[in-house]
């Protein structure tokens, strides 16, 4: 059943132009706060607002970006949809993670690569790899979003889509041709290992 909190914060997350994950993630924490204190949000005050990120935080141990998602999707809300504009959300700050990312040595691509027998998924795992794509940015590849001429990958959904996006990768610069994949003819598709030759 939607409430009418609920439906009050999807529309104005889109209003505002939020992408849907976004509006997901936000309309959660809220709901969470909801479910935290069992009252609508027009029901709970400052104090009570600040004893509930304090419990994430200190309690339940919320990861700094969890607790940032919380902070942004409640603040949202109060202060936009609520016009409740309280001292809480000028010092609300989540501290920012500095992790690397977990690389993969030039190696370890080959063996992950060799691990696939079917040539079409080889092809395409080479060709996300290769281009460095994201997860929903892989999602969305297709054959026509390939451009052998210009060596070129046409990127849809990517996650900059509010500046102008990151529409078109360049393709790794050695193309083998492949003749034992599905198609009966010679085409070209794209080592990862190219990268790291």
């Amino acid at each position: 059943m939607m409430t009418d909190w609920y439906q009050k914060s999807i529309n104005a997350l889109a209003l505002n132009g939020n992408a849907g994950r976004t509006q997901e993630a936000y309309s959660r924490a809220l709901r969470m706060l909801c479910e935290f204190y069992g009252k609508v949000p027009e029901e709970i005050g400052e104090a009570e607002l600040e004893a509930y990120f304090l419990h994430r935080r200190n309690v339940d141990h919320w990861s700094p970006n969890t607790l940032r998602i919380c902070y942004c999707g409640i603040r949202f809300y109060f202060v936009k949809v609520l016009q409740r504009d309280w001292n809480l959300f000028n010092f609300l700050r989540a501290k920012r993670e500095s992790r690397l990312p977990a690389g993969l040595s030039c190696d370890e691509v080959r063996a992950l690569l060799g691990c696939v027998r079917t040539p079409h998924n080889r092809a395409y795992l080479s060709t996300v790899y290769a281009c460095g794509l994201r997860v929903q940015e892989a999602l969305y590849l297709e054959v026509s979003d390939i451009d052998a001429d210009r060596m070129m990958v046409h990127v849809h959904r990517g996650k900059a889509h509010f500046v102008p996006p990151r529409s078109v990768r360049g393709l790794p610069r050695r193309p083998c041709r492949c003749t034992r994949c599905a198609t009966a003819t010679p085409h070209t598709c794209w080592r990862a290992a190219s990268t790291c030759a």
